[in-house]
């Protein structure tokens, strides 16, 4: 065995037995800088938030000095982080700071002859979670075509009106407004209407 192939070995038999690998060292200035870009403020944007000279942070950021405590904790508290995050890189390449605004009624609309399904932040791609609200047209059990089942978890929450929730593994829940539920989506699923006017829900269901 040569002598690359055993240290190959070696090191495969530390990541095995669950030995810590050794991280390599973080460039903090390059973090700052990386933490400022995703947010598009530039130096003397992020300066501002974080209560430091411009001058500072273009040091801070190019390794031409070491922050003390205090610079850090302003740092942190301008760019909406922790001091620990400074030091950090997120587990997985992920976007931050993302934001959707949906106005009332300005959710995109889709309409079934049980629901009437507004979908919010539907501008953002890549999502974990898809949330939209739904107006219950449906009265009774008769009106679906079977049971609704789908991949992932779902939340619903009872904004008006009052609901049955039937699922495949319990008995019907009646509930009203202020009411939720959480529950296995892949468990069939549905959801009418027992108060005189239509009910509408928030219903987020996971897409992982």
């Amino acid at each position: 065995m040569s002598e690359n192939s055993e240290k190959r070995s070696l090191i495969q038999i530390a990541r095995d037995s669950g030995a810590q690998e050794t991280a390599p060292p973080l460039d903090l200035g390059a973090r700052v800088r990386e933490l400022r870009k995703e947010r598009d403020w530039t130096l003397e944007q992020a300066a501002q938030h974080a209560g430091l000279a411009r001058s500072t942070l273009s040091k801070i950021e190019n390794g031409q000095m070491s922050p003390t405590y205090e610079a850090l904790k302003k740092l942190a508290v301008g760019l909406s982080i922790s001091v620990p995050q400074l030091f950090t890189t997120p587990s997985r390449s992920q976007v931050n700071g993302r934001m959707a605004l949906t106005r009332n009624s300005e959710g995109q609309s889709h309409i079934t002859t049980t629901y009437e399904h507004e979908l919010l932040a539907d501008q953002l791609t890549k999502k974990n979670m898809l949330p939209y609200r739904a107006r219950v047209r449906a009265r009774s059990m008769d009106e679906f075509e079977g049971w609704v089942r789908h991949d992932g978890e779902e939340f619903l929450y009872v904004l008006t009106g009052t609901i049955k929730l039937f699922t495949e593994f319990y008995e019907p829940v009646e509930m009203r407004r202020g009411d939720s539920a959480y529950y296995d989506a892949t468990m069939g699923h549905n959801v009418i209407s027992t108060s005189q006017e239509d009910a509408n829900i928030l219903w987020v269901t996971s897409l992982n």
